[in-house]
């Protein structure tokens, strides 16, 4: 049997859980409001460089202390950081439930020793070079980067060597003082959780945390457009990415734009595919819809011949209007609504499958919506609802960049 449980520390620090007494095991997470659109230029990286001091150790414990005791418990620990995001994490048996989080609570003061600072700008600087190496990943910075001009979100959440280097570690400190208050940070847990005990244990390792203010510009972006060119002769390939804007996260709309993005650009039976894919046009198309904080894109990743680039682009533009046109069809729409279903229910079998949609739900509209409730929404949306999403949200009105031999597209 499900329930949600909630409840706000005196501090502000909020703590929710899904509890199910029928699961095997738990996941909880911290779940920090704050990313790169959160940096200010001299701090490029800072979040997801925080995130990695994270888990080298407090004035409780050192760096081999935190990875011993997530071992001794078993638990599948990690963290990751995006552009309005870092999450802490750990999945555990139940048994383990207090020590989890009274881990994941003293990690969330680390010490940020200097001589760890230092080691692990190099950490840094070999994962940004090794994520220059996957075109995806160098088309999907650039295009936000294109796309976001002169907003926040249009920062790189790694930063770049550059930026790592000179950061400091007081830099570091002011920017953890001014983002990491528990006003800003939700606690969740989501399994076979008793949450009287729970939420004593968080307030047990938070509740003495000092609240300040934590804001955000959510601001409205002005998304650019217009074509991009990356040459690269050490790639064969063609990487072509193309933004457009689409519904917010706080907006309704956003089930009609994940079922647009479906019908559209699914990796199999999409639009999309058959244009480009399944007369090998293309190796890859997709599209997908990535909802943010007061704002949407809709991301369309292509891998092709260079000399087909032009043709691929054109087939793009046309599939884009036609389907503004003409909406999905009834087949079209059930095939999309069955897909996300499934995949939503198996990936929400497990605790840890469910921890990101039940924080992020809270993070972004402080409400619970339960697995079988949001499926059911989604369900609900309509024909005439997704013709509407892409009559408002022009796909063809887009920011578009290649990566790759070509010099101009």
């Amino acid at each position: 049997m499900l329930s949600f449980e909630h409840t706000t520390l005196d501090n502000g620090l909020t703590i929710i859980a899904e509890t199910n007494a029928a699961a095997a095991s738990l996941a909880a997470g911290f779940f920090v409001r704050t990313g790169s659109r959160d940096e200010t230029p001299d701090v490029a990286g800072v979040s997801h460089f925080l995130e990695h001091m994270v888990f080298k150790g407090t004035e409780r414990r050192s760096a081999f202390d935190v990875n011993l005791e997530f071992d001794r418990m078993g638990a599948n620990y990690n963290a990751f950081t995006s552009e309005e995001n870092t999450v802490y994490f750990a999945a555990v048996l139940p048994d383990f439930q207090d020590a989890a989080l009274d881990l994941l609570g003293d990690m969330l003061r680390p010490s940020l020793r200097a001589e760890d600072f230092e080691l692990e700008k190099n950490v840094i600087a070999d994962e940004i070079a090794r994520y220059e190496d996957l075109p995806t990943f160098r088309c999907y910075e650039k295009t936000m980067a294109a796309h976001f001009a002169g907003h926040p979100l249009g920062n790189s959440v790694l930063g770049t060597p550059e930026s790592i280097r000179q950061v400091t570690r007081d830099q570091m400190q002011a920017y953890f003082d001014r983002r990491y208050s528990p006003t800003n940070v939700t606690v969740v847990g989501v399994g076979q959780i008793d949450f009287e005990t729970f939420a004593a244990k968080v307030d047990a390792a938070c509740g003495h945390w000092t609240p300040y203010d934590a804001p955000r510009d959510t601001s409205q972006p002005s998304p650019g457009a217009g074509r991009h060119v990356m040459t690269d002769g050490r790639i064969n390939r063609e990487h072509i990415a193309v933004m457009s804007p689409a519904p917010t996260c706080q907006d309704e709309a956003r089930y009609a734009a994940q079922l647009a993005a479906a019908v559209m650009g699914d990796t199999t039976g999409s639009r999309l595919y058959y244009a480009l894919v399944e007369p090998a046009l293309a190796d890859e198309a997709h599209m997908s819809y990535d909802p943010f904080d007061h704002a949407g894109a809709f991301l369309t990743f292509i891998s092709t011949d260079p000399d087909r680039t032009a043709q691929v682009l054109d087939i793009v533009n046309d599939v884009c209007a036609r389907f503004r046109a003409e909406g999905p069809t009834e087949a079209e729409l059930l095939a999309a609504k069955n897909k996300i279903a499934t995949a939503a229910t198996v990936k929400g079998e497990l605790p840890m499958g469910r921890l990101t949609s039940v924080g992020f739900e809270w993070v972004y509209r402080r409400e619970y919506v339960p697995l079988a409730d949001d499926i059911a929404a989604m369900f609900a949306v309509t024909a005439d609802d997704v013709r509407d999403v892409v009559a408002r949200y022009d796909m063809t009105a887009a920011t578009i960049l290649a990566l790759g031999p070509l010099e101009a597209i």
